[in-house]
């Protein structure tokens, strides 16, 4: 049987120029997300974010493929994934925003890169370094610091412990992928966990949501086009393309500066009232993570 094409780390320069527009939208999406939930159900919106970017995903899969050439994924890892970082994860997301503001769940949700960092210790093979340590410390109190004010307003702080499930979530989906998936096909895995998500979030939606109570405006409509085509389809492909060959840690740098574009954002638009504390929390938050992801000189 031949074996799968080795898996080459693409240049440095075109990393950090993805990794910056990877940073640049996600750190807008929190705000999106927002925006749909003025008119949409949180479910039934997710469900259409990812039916619109699947479907981009299948027009694009073909081209794509050629330029990969890599085998598919197995079925077990792709249904996997569409479980857990699209369908539990985001789900979760959107029903806890309806309460939690846009910068303050960034934050909570930065949570992300050191879990992926401890998973990469315990079944990746890395290790970790007292500099690591000591940035999980620095991070876990610059949750804490957010946490312990009113979050931005937040009147639901059941939501904001709900949203900490997520990270656990797409941690677990993520360390799969990275541990079974770096030699197969990112955009196949893409785009079936994509599809797969939306369906089961759509079953979701319609046993628990009412569909008639969508209410479609034009910043609706603008806001879920955008979550599917830049904060879905483009941010995941190249999310999963670049964790096909780089470290599971490292590639989780994305959260680090996600949540400090998303809280500059929620400030400009109004979303939540920050304090100084929710930004001296965050600033602790990233620089822990910072302490975490960061790779020592060679």
């Amino acid at each position: 049987m031949p074996s799968a094409p080795e898996s080459r780390a693409p240049r440095r320069t075109l990393v950090v120029t993805l990794v910056g527009l990877v940073c640049l939208v996600w750190g807008s999406t929190w705000w999106g997300i927002r925006v749909c939930l003025e008119g949409q159900p949180p479910l039934l919106s997710v469900s259409m974010r990812f039916w619109i970017a699947g479907a981009a995903m299948v027009l694009l899969c073909p081209p794509l493929r050629r330029i990969e050439n890599a085998p598919p994924p197995p079925r077990w890892l792709w249904i996997a994934a569409g479980g857990t970082n699209f369908a539990a994860s985001y789900g979760i997301i959107y029903v806890a925003e309806q309460h939690v503001p846009s910068g303050i769940a960034a934050v909570l949700w930065s949570i992300f890169p050191l879990l992926m960092a401890s998973s990469a210790v315990l079944f990746l093979g890395e290790r970790l370094r007292a500099r690591q340590v000591a940035g999980f410390v620095v991070s876990f109190a610059g949750i804490v610091v957010v946490s312990s004010g009113d979050l931005g307003g937040a009147a639901d702080i059941d939501a904001a412990l709900l949203l900490l499930v997520s990270p656990f979530v797409s941690a677990a989906g993520t360390t799969l992928v990275k541990k079974f998936g770096s030699g197969t096909s990112s955009v196949l895995l893409n785009r079936n966990a994509m599809l797969l998500g939306a369906a089961l979030l759509g079953i979701a939606g319609l046993l628990s949501e009412d569909a008639t109570t969508i209410t479609w405006t034009t910043n609706g409509v603008v806001a879920l086009v955008y979550l599917a085509l830049f904060g879905t389809a483009f941010t995941f492909g190249v999310y999963f393309w670049l964790l096909r060959t780089a470290p599971a840690s490292s590639m989780a740098l994305i959260s680090y500066v996600t949540p400090i574009l998303a809280m500059l954002l929620s400030a400009a638009v109004g979303d939540g009232t920050l304090e100084p504390r929710d930004w001296a929390g965050a600033g602790l938050a990233a620089t822990g993570v910072a302490l975490v992801v960061a790779r020592s000189r060679r």
